[in-house]
């Protein structure tokens, strides 16, 4: 599989090992989660739970250019992306992880001979168990398009020469992260408020450049303003549900809220994320909590 159909340009970070068509609008693809990783770690005895997006954000481009025609050079747009996992079957055993999604694409949209916008449906499993289900609508602009859409930040050098300073970081333990070069938010002075750190020199969110705020990034924000709200209760992210409204830019600060929905002292908590730029909101996610007891402890899984 070539490497250059997952977007990735270091090719220690492909998780994405192989596919096959099972029908002319679904899919087998196949990924490894490595043992280890520097910054989809383990805590609390689990795998990272955005490795999973990850591997559906990869699985994106591949179908893009294996399946549907969509040549090398276009642009692909996230819209909408919603998963949501079984924490059980997170668990950390030392070794790597095989996983398998099982996809379904369905109002397909063509531009000429390729692909313009995808609903895509996977449902992964690892060794026979489910792990969890995910549902994405992304759009796909070709070279030209694409210029016009994004007028002066189409030029990737100037879009970085632009960037902000980034700002200090929260932290780490606060955000439930390790390292401080890892946390994605900076302190702005209010509760569950922060400034968005887009640290373009940052290995795995930048992998390489771009004109924009990755939408992994924002993801991760998300996560980490969502485990803020936790305090110092041991939580791990199940599910999202996202809406990318509008690019995030390098040249402005982008502020980052959070705002707990629902739950309490028992079951899974709700928090609203959302971030602004510019005065314009850009980005919603809900992000779902589970106490790390429940899936460091439970075990079970659906079996196949």
């Amino acid at each position: 599989m070539p490497q250059a159909y997952t977007h990735k340009a270091n090719p220690a970070e492909v998780l994405l090992t192989g596919w096959c068509r099972t029908a002319p609008d679904t899919f087998t693809v196949r990924a490894r989660w490595p043992r280890s990783h520097d910054f989809y770690a383990i805590r609390h005895g689990l795998h990272d739970p955005l490795l999973l997006s990850e591997t559906v954000r990869q699985t994106l481009p591949l179908l893009s250019h294996a399946a549907y025609q969509v040549p090398l050079g276009h642009q692909l747009l996230w819209e909408r992306f919603q998963w949501d996992l079984e924490p059980g079957a997170l668990r950390s055993e030392g070794r790597p992880v095989d996983v398998e999604l099982r996809i379904t694409c369905t109002d397909v949209r063509y531009r000429r001979q390729s692909a313009a916008a995808v609903v895509l449906t996977a449902e992964a499993w690892r060794e026979g168990c489910r792990l969890g289900g995910a549902r994405t609508h992304f759009t796909i602009q070709n070279r030209a398009v694409y210029a016009r859409l994004r007028g002066a930040y189409a030029d990737i050098g100037l879009a970085n020469a632009r960037a902000l300073p980034v700002p200090s970081p929260a932290p780490a333990s606060v955000v439930a992260r390790e390292r401080a070069e890892d946390v994605v938010l900076s302190p702005a002075g209010g509760d569950n408020r922060w400034q968005l750190r887009a640290d373009t020199s940052h290995p795995i969110l930048f992998d390489h450049p771009v004109d924009h705020v990755p939408g992994m990034l924002l993801l991760e924000a998300a996560r980490q303003a969502a485990h803020a709200t936790a305090a110092s209760r041991p939580t791990v992210v199940t599910g999202m549900e996202t809406t990318f409204i509008r690019y995030a830019e390098l040249d402005a600060p982008c502020w980052i809220d959070a705002r707990p929905l629902s739950g309490g002292a028992a079951g899974p908590r709700r928090v609203l994320v959302t971030a602004r730029q510019n005065d314009e909101e850009i980005f919603t996610c809900v992000v779902t909590l589970s106490d790390v007891r429940d899936g460091a402890q439970d075990g079970r899984t659906q079996a196949l």
